[in-house]
């Protein structure tokens, strides 16, 4: 059952300086975003189940670059969420993993993932998501990122705080790194791992564990609800190394505590 729209929004929602300057510059409205949400939230769910009836079975398997895998369920799962946004919003552009998204020129556009962690579904780890977002103009609005193996539905929407299964999501307030657990990742399409395992190693020692669980759109998701104390990971584009780190409590990026984590661990 999808949830009633009123559980994504509370009541007395509050906006930033920013969002409103978003809204009046635009016809970003409410109206506008729980279409969008309610429409991800739906498509999320039905891309979950699409994946769950092929998840341990015989998979075709085709490799995108070394390490880097991709399964029929990747390519049909992308293929149902695209198929049910364009039919609720033809006019949106799409950017999809696996190249079936369409450019239009819209101030919207939809940013799929038709299945974060597909490694561990191709070895049958029941660890994975379907992850889409929406930005207007650049700036990225709404999001649903759902995990159909635990039926857990994360949304979030710009000046509306983060949910699961409509409950509001709060992260963490430990202070204390060394009481921290954390996340992180490697992506198959980085060069740089043996740096991040020399971050690894680092935070092994100075935190109460790490977990790579293979899905950072799920470990995200644990920073967000407080079940992760922070998360990192490496990545390599062309030119340029790059790193993405979420954290809470006073872990927080530019934080004075935080700058002095990263520079220990190095």
């Amino acid at each position: 059952m999808i949830p009633q729209r009123r559980a994504c929004r509370p009541k007395g929602r509050r906006y930033t300086t920013r969002d409103k300057g978003l809204m009046e510059r635009s016809p970003y409205s409410d109206m506008t975003m729980e279409s969008c949400l309610n429409t991800a939230i739906e498509v999320a769910r039905e891309a979950g189940g699409l994946l769950l009836q092929h998840f341990r079975q015989p998979l075709e398997i085709t490799y995108k670059r070394r390490s880097d895998l991709v399964t029929e369920a990747d390519r049909r799962s992308e293929t149902l969420i695209v198929e049910r946004l364009r039919s609720h919003f033809p006019d949106h552009a799409i950017v999809a993993e696996e190249g079936g998204g369409q450019e239009t020129g819209s101030d919207y556009c939809w940013y799929v993932d038709p299945l974060d962690g597909t490694t561990n579904f191709a070895h049958g780890f029941p660890v994975f998501s379907v992850t889409l977002g929406v930005a207007y103009r650049g700036e990225v609005v709404a999001g649903v990122v759902y995990d159909p193996t635990r039926d857990e539905l994360f949304t979030a929407e710009r000046g509306a705080g983060a949910f699961l299964n409509s409950q509001r999501l709060h992260v963490s307030n430990n202070g204390d790194l060394a009481e921290c657990l954390v996340a992180t990742g490697f992506p198959p399409f980085a060069t740089n791992h043996d740096l991040n395992v020399e971050f690894y190693f680092r935070f092994t020692q100075l935190t109460h564990g790490i977990r790579r669980a293979g899905s950072a759109a799920l470990d995200l998701c644990s920073v967000a609800a407080g079940r992760f104390d922070g998360f990192w990971e490496l990545t390599q584009p062309v030119g340029q190394s790059r790193r993405h780190v979420a954290g809470s409590g006073s872990r927080r990026p530019g934080h004075r505590h935080y700058r002095q984590t990263v520079q220990s661990a190095r």
